[in-house]
């Protein structure tokens, strides 16, 4: 859990968070129902109860959020999907789920499950607006939440990422092309426009009418262009791991020694020479032993520390080498994200990629994941952090391949009878 979240108890055993942002927006639409209660007038009516009014309905307008998010998760499970979590924040609620759906079909349930939770509560208070009419304060706090669900309805379906109808347009055009990236595309696509047409109507409303509440307009708009570009990234990323394969991002930074070399020649004419010249990292190359033409297997330099001195000059590499039948490796079709994913099990800085006839290829570290996907997206990455990626073997924060790669092994997995 991020610390700026709070855990308030769960629902069908999904966890509910609540972001530090919520209360900001509590406080606020507390105000606003604590004032039109209070402008009724009426003489039963105290300050006192008009503030606890005020924030009964902002707590319920959040109830129907939670119940909105809930109906995405609900048909997300039902169709064997984990949901991690759902969180309240300060422009509605989010569902953490594991993975997509299998089928575009599916896709769309999901999808459209959040707005029919919120039309059944349109109409479910609309029906109490109506059976309470004889009561003023009732009829206001059931008046409004069913003008809120309708307009939570209305507005989830704008058909742009990351909102509710993005989903649906991205499900019904992965439907028709029965490409899944594609759908993606046109409904961030359509995110990216609304966004900043809200952004620019909010900002116009403001400045023609000087009223401040239509930045709200604005800042909604930042929010879907913001995130309808974050799925647009993802997306590209996702296609990059699946396009490429591992003979596109291995190189040759390895060495081929002679197997029959004593741990101690070894030592000195490769590693101490290394250290000599001032390299930081003593393992910067992958080795591999070889002997009468054939590749012995690959050299774990850090295993020699666990060996006796005394028999350095006694043992060979050939007696401690491991067969490349026997080493984490992967094909040089194999493709990148089913690379990237070995990669985190392995402890080498490199896993090898092996030739069709069983020799090895190329090496592929974290820093060269990284740099072939910048090449292919046009990404700016410096020198200096690809060589904190080499040393670290980490991915950068606003890029974790490795997460991102299980999702889609997740997603690509054929669905079991």
């Amino acid at each position: 859990m991020r610390a700026a979240n709070w855990r308030i108890g769960s629902l069908f055993g999904i966890p509910i968070y609540i972001d530090s942002s919520w209360f900001l927006i509590l406080l606020l639409i507390t105000i606003i129902n604590a004032g039109d209660v209070n402008a009724m007038e009426l003489s039963q009516v105290s300050p006192a109860l008009g503030w606890l009014t005020g924030l009964m309905m902002a707590l319920l307008l959040f109830a129907s959020v939670l119940l909105h998010e809930l109906g995405h998760s609900l048909v997300a499970r039902s169709q064997g999907i984990s949901v991690k979590s759902i969180t309240l924040f300060l422009f509605g609620g989010i569902a953490s789920i594991e993975r997509e759906s299998y089928t575009p079909t599916e896709a769309f349930w999901v999808a459209i499950a959040g707005p029919m939770v919120s039309l059944v509560l349109f109409a479910l208070f609309f029906g109490l607006t109506k059976v309470w009419e004889s009561s003023p304060i009732l009829e206001l706090i059931t008046s409004d939440l069913a003008r809120i669900n309708l307009v939570l309805v209305i507005f989830n379906l704008i058909p742009g990422l990351p909102l509710d109808g993005g989903q649906v347009l991205k499900a019904i055009v992965w439907k028709m092309t029965g490409d899944r990236f594609t759908g993606v595309r046109w409904a961030s696509a359509s995110g990216k426009l609304i966004g900043g047409l809200g952004i620019v109507f909010g900002l116009f409303l403001v400045l023609a009418s000087g009223e401040l509440g239509a930045i709200w307009l604005s800042l909604i708009g930042w929010f879907v262009l913001k995130n309808a570009k974050a799925y647009d990234d993802l997306t590209l990323l996702q296609q990059s791991l699946l396009e490429l394969v591992a003979a596109d991002v291995m190189t040759r930074e390895f060495r081929v020694v002679n197997a029959n070399l004593t741990l101690r020649e070894f030592i000195e004419e490769y590693v101490v020479s290394q250290l000599g010249l001032g390299t930081s990292n003593t393992y910067t190359y992958t080795y591999y032993a070889a002997s009468e033409g054939r590749y012995r297997g690959l050299l774990r330099v850090s295993q020699l520390q666990l060996i006796e001195r005394s028999q350095w000059s006694n043992q060979r590499l050939i007696d401690i080498v491991h067969p490349l039948t026997e080493i984490p490796s992967v094909q040089e079709k194999t493709p990148l994200v089913q690379v990237v994913k070995e990669l985190e099990k392995i402890r080498e800085p490199a896993i090898t990629v092996l030739s069709p006839a069983g020799a090895v290829a190329g090496v592929i570290d974290r820093a060269d994941v990284v740099k072939a996907i910048a090449l292919k997206n046009h990404l700016s990455i410096s020198e200096t952090e690809i060589k904190r990626i080499k040393t670290e073997r980490t991915y950068p924060a606003y890029l974790q391949l490795g997460a991102i790669a299980n999702t889609i092994l997740q997603q690509d997995l054929p669905k079991q009878p």
